[in-house]
């Protein structure tokens, strides 16, 4: 009796494993609708195609991306909103965006906060989990960093001083708090617009003045507009991929595992390709005749830098909280202190 019980269970065991269909194979097919501002063609658009590829096969075509390029869906404000409604689930954000869903993520868009790629990458590293957290909070799931670029007025006049933007007709970006700080520091009125309608602005001369990042520059085709680069960057914008939690939870474990590992790596690459994008950018554009001013003398430097201290006092508090921007300026003042060679 008891052969004969073990053969039945045996049976039963065989008969779940071969017969059952797996969990994966119950796994619901995830399309996950992506959008950019990044044009088609571009370094952005090359590595998110093949983080889907990857995530595609990974999964067995469980989960996939619909991507939509080029600001197609909108500008980022407008992404967030279809983001809420479920009309969108993912995107890739510059500070801006970002801040719309977590403001005190624009703590690492802070003017003259950075001094080099090291720095940034120590901060981005060692906030990672905070920053993930908070995001969940809202209802997000970091996937990673994928930084913009230093960013640097580029001008239709010649800017070697602070004094000297007092008389620039200065984009900013519609409904951002943080630009609004610095040019209400700066004493400069500047002119709100959304990012899709600069480049009218500049053809028009209803603005004479925009800040960018060099490969931004180039993909808008803003560059064609002005004459002057100034060399010293107002800020290193903070950029990522952020997908709703809602639509991350549709996936199963095993493929959100799968998306979290493979859009890490991929993002990080991002980031290096950017950088080396942004270097090449500049030089492309002086080919064109953008002429690029140098600011050396070092209390000049220190001036602007002045500003950047007064925007983080103004802003610590309102758009994020006291605690996080103190342990960030401690953080890098030890930073610094390590690696003072």
């Amino acid at each position: 009796m008891r052969s004969k019980k073990y053969i039945f269970l045996i049976s039963f065991f065989l008969f779940l494993s071969f017969v059952l269909p797996s969990q994966q194979a119950f796994a619901k097919k995830v399309t996950i609708k992506f959008a950019t501002l990044a044009p088609e063609g571009s370094t952005w658009m090359k590595v998110m195609k093949e983080m889907d590829s990857e995530i595609r096969k990974k999964t067995d075509g469980r989960a996939k991306f619909k991507i939509y390029p080029g600001g197609i869906s909108g500008d980022e404000k407008d992404v967030v909103r279809k983001m809420r409604v479920g009309q969108l689930h993912a995107a890739g954000f510059s500070g801006v965006g970002l801040g719309e869903i977590l403001p005190q993520v624009r703590s690492l868009d802070l003017p003259f906060l950075f001094r080099n790629e090291k720095e940034v990458d120590f901060i981005e590293e060692k906030y990672f989990e905070y920053f993930y957290n908070a995001f969940e909070q809202k209802g997000h799931i970091l996937l990673g960093w994928a930084e913009i670029g230093p960013i640097y007025i580029f001008s239709n006049k010649e800017v070697r001083s602070l004094s000297d933007m007092k008389s620039l007709k200065m984009w900013m970006w519609e409904g951002d708090p943080l630009a609004g700080a610095l040019f209400n520091s700066l004493d400069i009125s500047p002119y709100p617009l959304s990012i899709m309608d600069v480049l009218m602005a500049l053809q028009t001369g209803m603005v004479d003045t925009v800040y960018v990042s060099p490969l931004g520059g180039i993909s808008l085709q803003w560059f064609t507009k002005v004459k002057f680069m100034v060399d010293i960057p107002m800020a290193v914008s903070a950029g990522a991929v952020t997908v709703t939690k809602k639509q991350f939870g549709k996936l199963s474990p095993e493929d959100q595992k799968v998306l979290k590992e493979v859009a890490a790596r991929h993002l990080r690459e991002l980031t290096l390709l950017s950088r080396k994008d942004n270097e090449k950018s500049i030089e492309v554009m002086k080919k064109y005749g953008l002429k690029v001013i140098s600011i050396s003398d070092p209390a000049k430097v220190e001036e602007f830098r002045s500003v950047g201290v007064s925007v983080r006092k103004e802003l610590t508090g309102k758009l994020f909280p006291p605690d996080l921007v103190n342990g960030m300026t401690k953080d890098l003042d030890g930073f610094r202190e390590t690696n003072k060679e």
